[in-house]
């Protein structure tokens, strides 16, 4: 259950940050909400997994891996943004050190 509600903190997440580059630094007013609204419901979230059992680094790590790989997914598929093999490669050793993370929790 709690992987669920990481799931959820997760999405949330994505889409305030994704409304964060659309709000224009806070001047147009539905994206600013979904940028507030995003990121509250994406912390109470984190905290229903943390309390539900979750380790914390094995729940930031995730939180924070899968939302970097998303939000450059976002950004370049619809934010036209351009994605180097650098960065790309960037991204695999952060989603390589959340799993060496999860692993490393399981002993």
């Amino acid at each position: 259950m709690p992987w669920l509600f990481l799931a959820g903190a997760i999405a949330a997440e994505v889409v305030a940050t994704t409304a964060l580059k659309l709000s224009a630094g806070f001047t147009r007013l539905v994206p600013s909400a979904v940028v507030v609204v995003g990121y509250i419901t994406a912390f109470f979230l984190m905290s229903q997994s943390l309390t539900r059992g979750m380790g914390i680094s094995v729940a930031y790590g995730v939180w924070a891996a899968a939302g970097i790989a998303l939000v450059s997914l976002v950004g370049a598929v619809f934010l036209d943004e351009r994605l180097t093999w650098v960065q790309i490669g960037g991204i695999v050793l952060v989603i390589a050190g959340v799993l060496a993370l999860e692993l490393g929790a399981r002993h």
